[in-house]
């Protein structure tokens, strides 16, 4: 497991969009499953002890800003042929075992990845109503740690003022992860 930190924001950035197979067999597009007000886009897998650690406060962020009008995607990235752990059928399980209310795709090609710069799980993206990339962090401040209640809710507060349609004011910390199990 290689340990990875996320880049920097390139803020001129717009979305890529996609379509990918999502856990419930229907094809999903970024097109389709954008909120209103904005979206987040995870990249995310089923083994990694980085995802683990905040997936259950990462699915309560979600719930939390579907309510404002922003939805959430992730996207599993890793190739599943050595990595079975992240396969189709253990991220059915995977969803339903964390309840996710969100689309949950497979990136088979590794080119939604490759199109965000995705290097590690989680990876995370903020997006406007418009497509441009605002923010790219770490969920919280907590990271793999327990959340308390110091914890900054840095993912759910920049999606808020994405959301007012402002910058995000507050610094922007890397996401850190595994590596994406690359093909």
């Amino acid at each position: 497991m290689a340990l990875l930190e996320t880049p920097a924001l390139d803020k001129t950035l717009q979305a890529p969009d996609f379509t990918l197979k999502n856990v419930d067999g229907r094809d999903v597009s970024l097109t389709d499953a954008m909120g209103k007000n904005g979206t987040v886009i995870a990249f995310i897998c089923n083994h990694c002890p980085y995802v683990l650690a905040v997936i259950e406060r990462f699915v309560a962020t979600a719930n939390k800003l579907k309510d404002k009008g922003i939805n959430t995607i992730a996207v599993m990235p890793n190739d599943t042929a050595n990595y079975p752990a992240d396969s189709y059928e253990n991220m059915i399980e995977f969803a339903q075992k964390y309840a996710f209310e969100f689309p949950y795709l497979i990136d088979e090609t590794q080119d939604t990845a490759k199109a965000y710069g995705a290097v590690c799980t989680p990876d995370i993206f903020g997006i406007d109503s418009n497509g441009q990339i605002l923010y790219r962090g770490r969920l919280d401040s907590a990271g793999k740690g327990d959340a308390d209640e110091k914890t900054v809710p840095e993912l759910y507060n920049a999606m808020l003022e994405i959301a007012d349609n402002k910058d995000v004011s507050a610094q922007q910390f890397p996401s850190m992860g595994c590596s994406i199990k690359w093909k």
